[in-house]
C-alpha cells in the first residue's frame, strides 16, 4: 500500500513517540502494561473488553440549531462515555502501534499530519472483530437513535495521532499558564482557549456517523476537545473523552475541529465510520476527504460493493412489491415507478461522482468543497462574535 511521509518532529525531541523504522528507535509508548504482565490474547468478547457506561447526556441536531430534518438521525452528539475496558484498549493499541501497521498503512494530508488506515482487517484482528461484533454495533446503533453499520472495511479504526517530545510539552504548558495568568491580570479571564493549531482543521466527515474511542491517558490533558459549528455559526465544544471512552457524531452533517491537547506527549484516538442498515435510507456518503489518504483500489472496491448491495436490495423489494401488487390484481402506480427509478438513478450519479480517476487525485491535498461554511464566512462570523 502507498504510504506519505512520517509526522515531522523537533530534531531536539528527546522521546520519540512513532514506532523504530519511522523515527528514531527509542520509541515508546506512553500507555504499556507493566512489565511483569503479558497483554492478553485471544479473540474479542465482550463480557471481557467491553465496559459500557451510557453518556450522560446526548444531544440533537436542534439542540445546535441545525434542521431537524438533516442527516439519518435526530441525534447530534454524544457527551463521552466508557464503552471499552483497559485490557481492550491495550490489545488496540499493541496491533495499532504495530511495525507492519506503520509500514503499510500511515497517511498524512494538510488537514491531519500523521493517520493510519485500512489496516484493521489485516494487521489487526481484535480492533477488527471489536467493530464488527453485533454487541458493539448495538451499543452505538442505540446512541446514535439509528441502526447502524461498519461503513466499509477499510474504515474500521482509522487513527489519528498527535505526538511531542516532554519538552515540547512542558513550553505548551508553561505557554498556557502564562497566557491564563496574562489574561487575569487583564481582565479577561474565562475566555476560551482558542486553538490556531488543531490536530485535525475543520471538516465534515465522509461518512453519517462516526464514533470517536481515546487509546491515550488523558490525565493531565488540557484542552483536546471537539469543536462544533452550529445552524447559528456559533462554535460548541464537547468534552474530549478519556482513556476507554468513546463519543458518538453524526459528522457527515456538523462541521468539526478535533482541537489540540497540551500537558500530554501523545494523543491517539480511533475514528470509525458507520453508515445505515437499513436501504432505504440515504446514504450520503462523500469521498472527498478521503481520496488523498487511500489506497484508492481498495477504497473504491468496498465503495462499490456496498453501495451496488444497497441498490440490489432497494431492487429486490421494489420487484417483491410490484408483484405481490401484480399477483393481487393491482394496478401499476407509473408515477411511484417513475420516481423510485429517479431515485436510483441520482444514487448511482452520486457514486459516479465520488470515484474519481485515480490520475486526477492528488494524494495527501484535501480541498474545501467538503466544508458547510466557507472559510471567509467563517471568519467574519468569528470576528463578529470577538467584537464588543
Amino acid at each position: 500500500m502507498d504510504s506519505l511521509p512520517a509526522v515531522k518532529m523537533d530534531a531536539n525531541a528527546a522521546d520519540s513517540l512513532i514506532p523504530a523504522g519511522i523515527m528514531p528507535p527509542n520509541w515508546k509508548p506512553v500507555i504499556e502494561p507493566s512489565s511483569t504482565d503479558k497483554i492478553a490474547t485471544g479473540d474479542f468478547d465482550p463480557k471481557d473488553h467491553l465496559q459500557y457506561e451510557p453518556p450522560s447526556k446526548v444531544h440533537t441536531m436542534k439542540d445546535l440549531n441545525l434542521p431537524e430534518n438533516t442527516g439519518i438521525s435526530p441525534i447530534a452528539v454524544s457527551e463521552p462515555f466508557r464503552l471499552f475496558a483497559t485490557g481492550a484498549i491495550h490489545r488496540m493499541r499493541a496491533e495499532v502501534l504495530s511495525k507492519s501497521v506503520w509500514d503499510n498503512c500511515q497517511y498524512s494530508s494538510n488537514l491531519a499530519q500523521c493517520q493510519l488506515r485500512g489496516f484493521a482487517a489485516k494487521y489487526a484482528p481484535f480492533v477488527y472483530d471489536t467493530w464488527k461484533h453485533p454487541e458493539t454495533l448495538s451499543i452505538i446503533s442505540k446512541i446514535a437513535g439509528v441502526e447502524l453499520v461498519t461503513e466499509m472495511d477499510f474504515e474500521i479504526a482509522h487513527i489519528n495521532i498527535s505526538v511531542k517530545s516532554d519538552k515540547q510539552r512542558e513550553e505548551e504548558v508553561q505557554a498556557f499558564v502564562e497566557k491564563k495568568a496574562f489574561d487575569e491580570d487583564e481582565g479577561i479571564a474565562g475566555c476560551p482557549w482558542e486553538d490556531d493549531k488543531p490536530i485535525v482543521d475543520w471538516h465534515t466527515d465522509a461518512y453519517p456517523f462516526v464514533c470517536v474511542t481515546m487509546l491515550s491517558d488523558c490525565t493531565n490533558m488540557i484542552g483536546g476537545e471537539t469543536a462544533l459549528r452550529t445552524g447559528n455559526g456559533e462554535i460548541v465544544k464537547v468534552r474530549g473523552p478519556q482513556m476507554g471512552y468513546a463519543v458518538i457524531l453524526q459528522g457527515r452533517y456538523i462541521e468539526h475541529q478535533a482541537m489540540r491537547a497540551l500537558g500530554t506527549t501523545e494523543r491517539i484516538t480511533m475514528v470509525t465510520s458507520f453508515r445505515p442498515r437499513c436501504p432505504n435510507l440515504p446514504d450520503d456518503t462523500v469521498l472527498t476527504t478521503i481520496r488523498p489518504i487511500s489506497n484508492l483500489s481498495e477504497l473504491y472496491t468496498q465503495y462499490s460493493e456496498y453501495r451496488l448491495e444497497i441498490l440490489e436490495e432497494r431492487v429486490r423489494n421494489q420487484l417483491r412489491g410490484f408483484r405481490e401488487n401484480k399477483r393481487d390484481g393491482k394496478k401499476l402506480n407509473v408515477r411511484a415507478m417513475k420516481n423510485f427509478i429517479k431515485k436510483q438513478e441520482e444514487f448511482l450519479a452520486h457514486m459516479n461522482k465520488e470515484m474519481v480517476e485515480e490520475e486526477l487525485v492528488v494524494m495527501g491535498s484535501i480541498d474545501d468543497s467538503h466544508l458547510l461554511t466557507s472559510k471567509d464566512d467563517a471568519v467574519a462570523q468569528a470576528k463578529r462574535k470577538r467584537a464588543p
